[in-house]
């Protein structure tokens, strides 16, 4: 099948092209990655359209263009244009994102879309695809669209609310990161709990290395306020462990004041953005990960990729709640119930005393997160999706 897939994808040449630390997502960039390469390597096409957002809003026009540096030469990457004028943003970005899947599909029609979450560029575009092309919509829902971490209702445009569900109405099939997440889809439709990935790269380096670790903590992703940054190195300063570093691989808006907060804390090593092959081997390397992201007061309406990868790298993981997990993967993980210093500084101690970074849950990580439990989930949800999708009647837009 050729597939579509409408994603927020930020590929290598974007931050070059446009300002984008306000809003850059590494894990969300490795998870369209890893799917797309999944599904290639399914037989099916895969073509990757992004409206590449411009974090805040500036006074200037960024034109479309195609990716130079894609993940794979049969995956291309399309970024449709950006304005991002205030009352003019999400506009504009829908229409130019509707713009470009409509010329790829008139190029070569497409079989089925999966959009990423609901931003207006992929409702829009969800929409188009149903009542205009007639094909099938899978929703990759990974951040809900109705209420915030507080647990508060999101603030969004007039009319996004009413149109956000009737996209979840529509689609014909759904993967989400969360239980809860899928529970606000209509019943009877093809659903998949995929909380994370697990590339091949990570299970054959992790093979390789032999499960050998070192006195390393491991914090990766962007460095923006939600991931509870500072608290993780203020929690280093307190609990002072001597011959353990903690290791900070990612970059973002906060990255220069995380630095200057870390000046003469013992044992921090601030890594930048890194290539994958050294991200999976510092991983896999790692006792323990560390995940002190804000507690969410509706647990289950997020989910951090990056906890699979931590636990299928051999990690024992430290994080906050995001929900009921297998208990399996469970028996991996430390939780903390806040994210403050003091609490984190005492996790860590307890973690390290106790030896509690022995207890890991790689294997069962692996096996259903891997490539081959990924891809036969994947195929048989694409599969299922389409039938759903080709035995609905042509519905004509509302």
């Amino acid at each position: 099948m050729r597939i579509a897939y409408l994603a927020p994808y930020q590929g290598r040449e974007l931050p070059k092209r446009r300002p984008i630390d306000q809003n850059r997502s590494l894990a969300n960039t490795t998870k369209i990655e890893l799917i797309a390469q999944t599904l290639r390597a399914s037989s099916h096409q895969v073509e990757i359209i992004s409206q590449g957002e411009v974090g805040g809003l500036k006074f200037k026009f960024y034109p479309s263009f195609c990716e130079p540096e894609v993940i794979s030469p049969d995956i291309p990457v399309y970024y449709a244009s950006a304005l991002p004028i205030r009352r003019l943003n999400a506009l504009w970005s829908s229409i130019c994102m509707l713009q470009r899947f409509r010329i790829r599909h008139a190029a070569c029609p497409y079989d089925i879309a999966i959009i990423l979450n609901l931003k207006h560029p992929q409702i829009v575009c969800a929409r188009h695809a149903v009542h205009r092309l007639h094909i099938p919509v899978i929703l990759e829902y990974e951040d809900d669209a109705f209420v915030d971490i507080s647990g508060q209702p999101m603030k969004h445009s007039l009319g996004y609310n009413r149109y956000a569900t009737k996209a979840l109405n529509e689609v014909s099939g759904c993967m989400a990161c969360s239980p809860r997440l899928l529970s606000q889809l209509p019943p009877g439709i093809p659903k998949l709990l995929l909380r994370g990935m697990v590339g091949a790269d990570l299970v054959n380096f992790g093979e390789r290395n032999g499960g050998f670790k070192k006195d390393w903590v491991l914090f990766s992703g962007t460095h923006s306020k939600q991931y509870g940054i500072p608290s993780l190195i203020a929690a280093w300063r307190k609990a002072e462990l001597p011959g353990w570093e903690l290791h900070i691989t990612g970059d973002g808006e906060d990255t220069v004041a995380l630095k200057q907060l870390a000046e003469s804390a013992p044992g921090i090593h601030f890594h930048g953005l890194v290539s994958r092959q050294e991200l999976v081997s510092i991983m896999c390397s790692a006792k323990i990960c560390i995940n002190p992201h804000t507690v969410s007061q509706t647990p289950g309406n997020v989910f951090a990729f990056k906890i699979i990868e931590y636990l299928a790298a051999g990690a024992h993981v430290i994080t906050t709640p995001m929900g009921t997990l297998e208990e399996e993967l469970e028996a991996g993980i430390t939780y903390m119930q806040r994210n403050d210093p003091d609490t984190i500084a005492t996790t860590l101690k307890e973690v390290i005393r106790d030896r509690k970074w022995e207890k890991r849950a790689a294997d069962f990580a692996c096996n259903t997160y891997g490539p081959a439990g990924v891809s036969s989930s994947l195929t048989r949800l694409v599969s299922e999706s389409f039938s759903m999708g080709a035995a609905k009647p042509a519905r004509k837009p509302s």
